[in-house]
């Protein structure tokens, strides 16, 4: 729950620099570009700081595709675009799926109404995210960033396994 409270505190005082933006300008061709721009900013703030948590493990145990990884962590969340899931939304998403976990589902699975949407694109991201990404030519990223919230399995990609970890602690 801590970890919750940290979330919630930096998405309330999410401030982009021109460093950050410098790094996405560096790292991201144009089209995807856009992709993490159409984020709410406290999506990109925390992709950011899940990219920089990925080039941390990264250099702790180099394995796997950094540039890749890099990426990857700056788009996971770009199945989230501004107005489907803000701050309170995904305060809704969390509290509803830890508390009422199957009814949570349930929304998910309709999409009706505003908490039907908001819980079908709080699961449902990866693949929508993974989907935009594959419009603009950037397959690998994609694959990754379709299962970062799936459980582990065998033989995963070093970069998945880094960016699940990294997702993880931001």
């Amino acid at each position: 729950m801590i970890q919750r409270i940290k979330q919630f505190y930096r998405a309330l005082t999410a401030r982009i620099t021109p460093e950050d933006k410098d790094l996405v300008a560096e790292k991201l061709p144009q089209a995807a570009q856009q992709l993490f721009y159409a984020m709410h900013p406290a999506d990109q703030y925390h992709a950011l700081h899940v990219a920089r948590t990925a080039m941390k493990l990264w250099q702790q145990q180099p394995s796997g595709d950094k540039a890749l990884l890099l990426r990857a962590a700056l788009l996971h969340d770009v199945g989230r675009v501004q107005g489907d899931m803000d701050i309170m939304g995904k305060v809704a998403a969390v509290l509803l799926k830890h508390y009422f976990p199957a009814k949570a589902k349930q929304l998910g699975e309709t999409g009706k109404g505003w908490l039907g949407h908001i819980m079908y694109v709080y699961y449902k991201h990866p693949e929508i995210g993974a989907m935009k990404l594959e419009n603009i030519g950037m397959a690998a990223e994609a694959t990754l960033i379709r299962c970062h919230h799936a459980s582990a399995a065998e033989n995963e990609p070093p970069e998945l396994k880094l960016l699940r970890a990294a997702d993880e602690l931001n």
